[in-house]
């Protein structure tokens, strides 16, 4: 698997990366986590290709909902989305 995604061309998310779903904190619940997780923990509706179970589901909370695709933000791969919202995370 290479490490550059494709875009979606519709939120520019790379399929497959996830790192929304693993680097920041949510503190609101997710089915499975009722505390919601920590930092750096990856999400337990995150699946085994990094994509979230519950995409388009009521359940999915409202903070993953409004979580968007930033190039500053996600950079240009995975790596680089992990680290810059781990910094983003780590700094506020």
């Amino acid at each position: 698997m290479s490490h550059i995604a494709t875009t979606d061309t519709t939120s520019g998310c790379r399929a497959g990366c996830g790192a929304c779903c693993i680097a920041p904190s949510i503190s609101s619940a997710i089915p499975g986590m009722p505390d919601g997780k920590p930092a750096g923990v990856r999400c337990i509706q995150l699946d085994t290709d990094n994509l979230c179970k519950l995409f388009g589901q009521p359940e999915r909370p409202a903070v993953c909902g409004n979580f968007g695709f930033d190039h500053e933000l996600c950079g240009d791969t995975r790596a680089q989305a992990l680290h810059l919202i781990g910094e983003w995370e780590r700094l506020t």
